[in-house]
């Protein structure tokens, strides 16, 4: 696909570089001087953001991850937000639960073509063992729905059911066989 163009895939597996443009990256050194631990934050940040710079996470897990009071993110973020290194999208009504999406002027880890021209935006998502009710951590599957894959190939059981009541057209008649016992 060509260079830009909405659509154009991309892999949103982790990555093992990121880049940060020179400016930006020195800035970044006067921020560890002024607040380290809004420094470290945007460490963590650009360390688990998806490739288009956001990841999902409470307040709570990033205060596990930095080893520092809660408060102390709060004002980490504050200071983040403020000064645009990172914009933050509130997800429910208590603000401690975000997505933080980092600026793309100063840390990426995708190409640039590929960054995304809108505000639509992926994210990886960090959630704490503690955070979940006891019913999300039963071992156990969702439902199911049926699929057919390439190469794979329907296996029709039991009685079967009457046809439709539209008759087939002619030589276009379903060949679907029953297997019975």
């Amino acid at each position: 696909m060509g260079k830009g163009k909405l659509g154009t895939p991309v892999d949103a597996g982790p990555k093992k570089w990121v880049q940060t443009e020179r400016a930006a990256h020195e800035a970044w050194g006067r921020l560890a001087m002024r607040s380290p631990i809004a420094s470290a934050l945007l460490h963590r940040l650009v360390a688990i953001m998806g490739h288009q710079n956001a990841v999902v996470i409470s307040q709570k897990t990033l205060s596990k991850l930095l080893g520092c009071s809660s408060r102390s993110i709060q004002n980490a973020v504050g200071i983040l937000e403020s000064e645009r290194w990172i914009q933050v999208v509130q997800i429910g009504q208590r603000g401690t639960v975000n997505a933080y999406v980092v600026n793309d002027q100063v840390a990426w880890g995708e190409k640039r073509e590929h960054m995304p021209r809108m505000s639509v935006f992926s994210a990886h998502i960090v959630a704490d063992e503690e955070d979940q009710s006891e019913y999300t951590l039963l071992p156990g599957t969702l439902r199911r729905i049926p699929a057919l894959y390439p190469g794979e190939a329907q296996l029709p059981t039991g009685e079967g059911e009457e046809p439709p009541s539209q008759p087939a057209l002619p030589g276009m008649e379903a060949d679907l066989p029953v297997k019975r016992p």
